[in-house]
């Protein structure tokens, strides 16, 4: 690799790494305000915090990396034309394909890793966070107890209330506790009328205020199993007891264990492949089963007009009034009575119909974007470099602005076609490759521009064009030394 080469990546990945860092800020700080709310009151840890936002975060790399080439690109070139450099490469008879070339390579590169990364780290991050987000709403803190059944989540003990009731399910009665021991062990059981959850000081423990109980156990500890045949249980009865109950293991494997594993967000390319051709068996059924009833319905309602059909000319349309009213037309009165619930059943239909093709398109858009925002990488830096080149201005300006307004366009194709293709009214291969096929006759374009050195953006030569209009429609203005 020569010199040159060496420093125009070098320039590139300056400002590419800050962009980056600062892009990913702030798209994980539009996740924190969109998600603080489930995971507050939840009696999570900072770290537990982090590691959630950080596993949703991972899925906007997709997004992020390549806005991060475009502004870089920009920048780029912008400072190359900016300091003159590309101007003293140009001199050294450097054509600006032989500047852009290390860069695209290292573009490209940059393309097929995210390929990769978005094939088979994104599904799998994706999966840790919704199964993370699903664990962490279904637990308050990490445990569910259902009235009248024994239940085995607290660990060493067997657990059952009779009555579970309160704003926030804390109020208990009828309290049974037993401690699960071998038969060499101290045997406890624990029953109380009433009982309450409250916060205890430590998350990692769960306290159970009991009232009006009893305490039963059995100390057997250092005794002969003749001994303990005839050792009498003590109870001990009490007005209020308080227990804490460690349940740290329940809580890290209640917010790690997966219990959603078939979404077709967490698969890669060839599988969400599978899950489709899968998806359009299922469907066929689907839609065979509504179809099929109402073809058969409308068969019926056809077959019964045509033998009741009247052999008079109809002059005129019949009025919904004359119809229900007259007893001669009885006939077409039941036709249309059975037409309307035909529409009924029609439109009861369309819902479910609606439904499944939205999900079709969902899983085809999700596949495609796997390839597609690979290929976006490289329309954005045709782009930015072509742009960079053009303005010859770099810095955190211009650039930006640009680069921001590219990709609002860019976002806004990408959802109006999404939301066309999940109503039905696009292909979804169609709609994701959009943006793309939009942006990318755009950036040849722009690279023919930069490479003819055109001035796209002076602001002189657009006067120039419009000079003519402009005197045709202006009145003359008298010299200054005549007013």
């Amino acid at each position: 690799m020569k010199k040159l080469d060496k420093y125009i990546i070098k320039t590139f990945f300056g400002p590419f790494l800050f962009i980056f860092s600062v892009l990913f800020f702030i798209f994980i700080v539009n996740i924190i305000w969109t998600q603080m709310s489930q995971l507050t009151g939840k009696g999570l840890t900072y770290w537990e915090i982090t590691k959630f936002l950080f596993y949703l975060g991972i899925s906007v790399v997709s997004m992020v990396l390549p806005l991060t080439i475009l502004l870089s690109s920009i920048m780029t070139f912008g400072d190359f034309g900016e300091r003159y450099e590309l101007a003293a490469m140009k001199a050294a008879g450097i054509s600006l394909v032989r500047v852009m070339m290390p860069l695209f390579v290292t573009v490209s590169l940059l393309s097929v890793a995210l390929f990769f990364f978005s094939n088979n780290i994104i599904p799998d991050f994706q999966r840790k966070a919704k199964n993370m987000m699903f664990n962490i709403i279904s637990s308050k803190p990490a445990i569910n107890f259902t009235p009248g059944v024994f239940i085995d989540q607290i660990s060493g003990y067997s657990v059952k209330f009779d009555k579970i009731y309160g704003e926030k399910g804390e109020k208990l009665e009828g309290v049974f506790l037993h401690k699960n021991a071998s038969a060499y062990d101290d045997q406890q059981t624990i029953i109380a009328k009433k009982g309450k959850f409250a916060p205890a000081v430590d998350r990692n423990y769960l306290k159970l205020i009991l009232y009006d109980g009893y305490v039963f156990t059995d100390d057997i500890s250092n005794k002969s199993y003749n001994d303990r045949l005839k050792q009498p249980n003590q109870s001990v009865r009490f007005d209020s007891l308080v227990n804490h109950f460690d349940i740290s293991e329940l809580i890290n494997n209640a917010i790690e264990k997966e219990k959603i594993t078939d979404d077709y967000r967490f698969q890669t390319y060839n599988e969400v492949a599978k899950t489709l051709e899968k998806n359009r068996k299922d469907n066929i059924t689907t839609l065979t089963s509504i179809a099929s009833p109402v073809i058969s319905q409308t068969n019926n309602y056809v077959q019964y007009i045509d033998k009741t059909k009247t052999k008079n000319k109809i002059k005129e349309p019949y009025k919904i009034d004359t119809l229900k009213k007259d007893k001669k037309l009885e006939v077409l009165w039941g036709a249309y009575n059975k037409i309307e619930a035909l529409k009924t059943s029609i439109d009861s239909n369309e819902n479910s119909i609606r439904d499944t093709v939205k999900q079709h398109n969902k899983i085809v858009i999700y596949q495609q974007r796997i390839v597609s925002y690979s290929f976006t990488c490289v329309i954005f830096f045709l782009i930015g470099a072509s742009l960079g080149s053009i303005i010859r201005k770099g810095g955190m300006g211009l650039p930006v602005i640009i680069a921001i307004v590219i990709f609002i366009i860019f976002y806004v194709l990408n959802l109006s076609v999404e939301n066309l293709s999940w109503k039905g009214s696009m292909n979804p291969y169609l709609a994701t490759w959009i943006p793309n096929m939009v942006l990318f006759p755009f950036s040849v374009w722009l690279t023919y521009k930069a490479l003819t050195d055109s001035q796209l953006f002076d602001i002189e030569k657009y006067r120039a064009l419009f000079k003519p209009i402009i005197e045709k429609f202006s009145k003359p203005k008298e010299h200054q030394r005549y007013q």
